[in-house]
């Protein structure tokens, strides 16, 4: 018999939090959250996305041990502001018993018809700075520190419990030997001469910090024509700041300014720490902070997390200037594998600036959906 009981104390949310440890103890690919950090998103004192949204989160057990976790979602800012009456669903985890699937979800169904919500998506978090869909190709490849992994039976269960697939995301990767300057060298030269643009690097991150909210600014208003985007709010991006600036050098921030100072371009990449979180095991203490630091320092293969130009100048190659700053700098550091993070796969834009490095595709992962009836 399953049974599924809500989180509600800090005992049980430790459980939550820790479950995908033991589903995945054996897993080559799998890569652990910091088990602290994990509890910090969950916590609705620390984390100010519960000024907008609420969470409930809920464990199956079957033979008085835990098989299954989900967290049911709604973004208060999705639902009035964009009037879409969306019911999410994360942090989704199960042994492969579909009726384990099946209980669980069954939750956020009730809890999305008592609020009047059209229909379910997941898995999703609160916001697209989180991490996003169920792995449906590349299950043997490792994975990374902003995405989920998960095994092959997972998208099975939806569709055995009639979710249909709502959107897909595709994963590229390219070795940086594939990048070649001829293809943005010179052009970026050109684009700055005519729009009158600057590049601005870093080499230390107190220098980065006073141009942080300008660049969330930006990322609301180059990301908000995307169909599934919630804006971040002002008490968020104060979080994010604190939560991720740490995780990245300074010397792989770069923006574009234009003539009058104002930013029209960002970009974020990302150290991969996926085998060194392996071997932290969501533990900071006593070693896991050095192993970090070292990995930030070292690591050869680079993650690009974020790019984002302003609406006014898109489709304006100002990528080739982005890519230029970071030939330079990836050459110096002899960065050897570039990783890019989930694009919606009908994104053909996005798709359309990596074309020249000869990328291919190494994950793909869906959401699902299924109408509340």
């Amino acid at each position: 018999m399953i049974i599924v009981k809500e989180v509600h104390s800090k005992k049980d949310l430790k459980a939550f939090v820790k479950f995908p440890f033991s589903l995945y103890k054996d897993s080559k690919y799998w890569v652990p959250p910091i088990i602290s950090q994990e509890l910090k998103t969950f916590n609705k004192k620390i984390n100010p996305v519960f000024n907008d949204a609420e969470a409930r989160f809920f464990l199956a057990y079957k033979d008085q041990k835990i098989v299954g976790r989900v967290a049911a979602i709604i973004n208060w800012l999705e639902v009035k502001s964009q009037n879409k009456k969306k019911m999410r669903f994360g942090w989704f985890d199960v042994i492969d018993d579909v009726n384990v699937s099946k209980a669980l979800l069954e939750k956020v169904h009730e809890i999305g018809k008592d609020h009047k919500l059209d229909y379910i998506e997941g898995p999703v978090g609160f916001s697209n700075l989180d991490k996003v869909g169920v792995l449906t190709y590349g299950f043997d490849n490792i994975g990374t520190m902003i995405t989920w992994y998960n095994h092959p039976y997972y998208a099975k269960h939806f569709s055995t419990l009639d979710y249909q697939i709502e959107k897909e995301y595709l994963e590229h990767k390219f070795p940086f030997k594939n990048v070649k300057p001829k293809f943005f060298e010179k052009a970026q030269n050109v684009i700055k001469r005519r729009y009158k643009l600057k590049s601005l690097e870093f080499t230390k991150t107190k220098d980065v910090m006073p141009y942080v909210d300008k660049m969330f600014d930006l990322f609301n208003k180059s990301y908000s024509s995307l169909s599934s985007f919630v804006e971040i709010t002002d008490a968020q991006k104060e979080y994010f700041k604190n939560k991720f600036i740490s995780f990245v050098n300074p010397e792989y921030l770069k923006f574009v300014l234009n003539k009058n100072n104002d930013l029209i371009a960002f970009a974020i990449v990302m150290p991969s720490f996926a085998k060194t979180l392996q071997e932290m095991n969501g533990k900071v203490f006593p070693f896991g902070f050095l192993k970090l630091l070292k990995t930030k320092k070292h690591n050869k293969d680079i993650i690009f997390y974020l790019i984002g130009v302003h609406p006014d100048y898109q489709n304006k190659g100002i990528h080739a200037v982005i890519f230029s700053l970071y030939y330079h700098t990836f050459t110096a550091k002899g960065i050897r594998n570039c990783f890019g993070t989930p694009e919606l796969a009908d994104n053909i834009a996005i798709q359309q600036i990596w074309k020249n490095f000869k990328p291919e595709i190494y994950n793909r992962r869906c959401t699902f959906r299924k109408e509340i009836q």
